[in-house]
């Protein structure tokens, strides 16, 4: 929007008569330097913006994007099989579409913007003790940001990222990963010790209200997340960063209340050109919710749904649900039909396979006489028709539609599972038991559903029951394939770090959409599922020198089947 704003400006000045603008000259070359001053600056725009204001507009951006959220719904959710059936997840991320236009869309919207706003945020406020905490805040984001964005590229610009303004680097170099890793521990234990009761306000903070002690847990709680992140590769680094994570002031997350949750609005869905700077509402349930009831975004893939179904999960039937959209109001999600209790009693459930659209094969056999016997009263339905093969295709449930939904960041669940992991790897053992740590990131992985989406509680007959049915088991590999099972679940609403965690953890294990004899794209140039994203092609032009030289650290070859520095599974 930028660019063409600044391109109608200047087709306008273009047309400007030629005596006029000669006018214009001439009399701006005899104004005064106050008048020139005058002249240049835009009396409807602030002369400097509010750190604060800049730490919240980064914190909605993470999923109030619309555009950037598209990377998860094409290629993410496709990756970690957790939706197929859709065009944009099935052609992407299923059968494994390389395509320059949506695999940059991290890159060119959190740079430019988040990242960018950051790094600015940092820069004013330092070494100002009144501003202390919104400059350790700020900190603390930003490496929240830039490992999403290192986990999902590799080698990427770090130190001088965002500082085209500030250092005038419009080229900013590529940072090996293992770097960016060990200043994400020195930052995050810098931000804590920062963080004081002196240290001012942090306004319109959207995750913590400006509760620091919640933003200490926040960072160290992050810490824990990255020092597992690099387990396999860099082992001694990863416990005893570990280990001063939990050592450090102010403690962990370690129930609900300090669930680092990103807090959105209600705003009524649109898909109009405005709705992609609208970052008041999640953008990502949004998309979930979709603007085609015929091709619904949010079907649920057979690797997700297969998963919990076959372990008799109770959340099972809480995330999927057999739906008759075609007289659904896009806008409302009003006249959707729930059909999941028929469907079951037929035995007709037909999750979509990775690499699977959902016309693909055509699913066959479900007849609904609840909707029989509406149509006798609802022309719409009887001008529809009641032949509802399509719905034995579970999709994703209502709860996880509403665009007022939070955003994830870090949860007490996660916390759970990587004390339960660390447990087992003997780094630590005074926090209980690798079962007990795993029965309470269970639990807390289900009540995060019913405190935040709307969702029926898990009752506590049903959990039992689970948790007897599914232990964490005994040996290190049996603990963690539960533990990073049970992950992977909970990740379904934090799409980024479940890929990260599969990656990184090798559980569950997943077969691309080969397996299940579907073609994948030419471009795919094999036939294993993506562990990266390719760069933007033109930072191969615009950042030559720069980009070169990360693809030579990485091999020399620019391809999505390169393995990030953490990543030896």
């Amino acid at each position: 929007m930028k660019t063409f704003k600044y391109n109608i400006r200047h087709k306008g000045l273009r047309l400007l008569p030629f005596y006029l603008f000669t006018f214009l000259l001439l009399a701006a070359s005899c104004s005064s330097d106050d008048d020139m001053t005058r002249l240049n600056t835009d009396p409807t725009k602030a002369p400097d913006v509010d750190a604060s204001s800049q730490l919240t507009t980064a914190e909605l951006q993470t999923y109030g994007d619309l555009g950037e959220v598209e990377l998860n719904r094409n290629y993410i959710y496709g990756f970690t099989q957790q939706l197929a059936g859709s065009w944009n997840t099935t052609n992407y991320g299923g059968r494994q579409m390389a395509d320059d236009n949506e695999m940059q869309r991290m890159w060119t919207t959190w740079y430019n913007q988040s990242i960018k706003n950051l790094v600015d945020a940092i820069n004013k406020t330092d070494g100002d003790e009144t501003q202390a905490n919104v400059n350790a805040a700020s900190k603390i984001y930003f490496v929240y940001m830039m490992s999403v964005i290192t986990d999902t590229y590799g080698n990427v610009p770090y130190t001088e990222a965002g500082r085209g303004y500030i250092n005038n680097i419009a080229n900013p170099k590529y940072d090996d990963q293992k770097d960016i890793y060990y200043n994400f521990f020195e930052k995050l234990d810098s931000a804590v010790q920062e963080l004081n009761a002196n240290g001012g306000k942090i306004s319109s903070d959207v995750i913590y209200q400006g509760d620091i002690t919640k933003w200490k847990k926040l960072a160290n709680s992050l810490r824990l997340r990255y020092a597992m992140r690099i387990s396999d590769v860099d082992p001694e680094k990863a416990q005893a960063e570990f280990t001063k994570a939990l050592q450090a002031d102010g403690g962990i997350i370690d129930n609900s209340s300090d669930d680092a949750l990103i807090h959105y609005m209600k705003v009524a869905n649109s898909f109009g050109q405005e709705s992609y700077t609208d970052y008041r509402r999640n953008a990502m349930s949004m998309l979930f919710f979709g603007n085609d009831p015929a091709n619904n975004p949010s079907y649920i893939c057979s690797t997700f749904f297969n998963l919990m179904n076959d372990s008799k999960d109770p959340r099972t039937f809480i995330f999927a649900r057999n739906y008759w959209d075609k007289i659904m109001n896009i806008s409302t999600g009003e006249n959707r039909i729930d059909v999941t209790a028929e469907v079951l009693a037929q035995g007709k459930e037909q999750p979509n396979n990775p690499g699977g659209f959902s016309w693909e094969p055509w699913p066959s056999g479900f007849h609904s006489t609840y909707l029989d016997s509406l149509a006798q009263y609802n022309p719409d339905i009887k001008a529809q028709g009641t032949d509802l093969d399509r719905e034995c295709e579970p999709k994703l449930a209502n709860n996880f539609l509403s665009n007022d939904n939070p955003g994830v960041v870090i949860t007490s669940a996660e916390v759970k599972f990587l004390l339960a992991e660390a447990t087992s790897k003997g780094w630590i053992s005074s926090y209980g038991s690798v079962a007990d740590l795993y029965r309470e990131g269970v639990r807390a992985s289900m009540d995060l559903l019913s405190d935040n989406y709307g969702t029926e509680r898990v009752s506590d007959d049903d959990f039992n029951t689970f948790i007897q049915n599914n232990p964490v088991g005994y040996t290190a590999e049996n603990q963690k394939r539960a533990i990073n099972t049970q992950a992977y679940i909970l990740h379904f609403l934090d799409p980024n770090e479940c890929w990260a965690n599969v990656r990184r953890s090798g559980y569950p294990q997943l077969q691309s959409a080969s397996h299940y004899n579907f073609t994948l794209d030419p471009t795919s140039d094999g036939d294993d599922i993506p562990v990266r994203l390719k760069y933007p092609t033109l930072e191969s032009s615009y950042n030559k020198a720069n980009y070169n030289d990360a693809l030579q650290r990485m091999g020399g070859t620019d391809s999505w089947h390169t393995h990030v520095w953490w990543d030896v599974k």
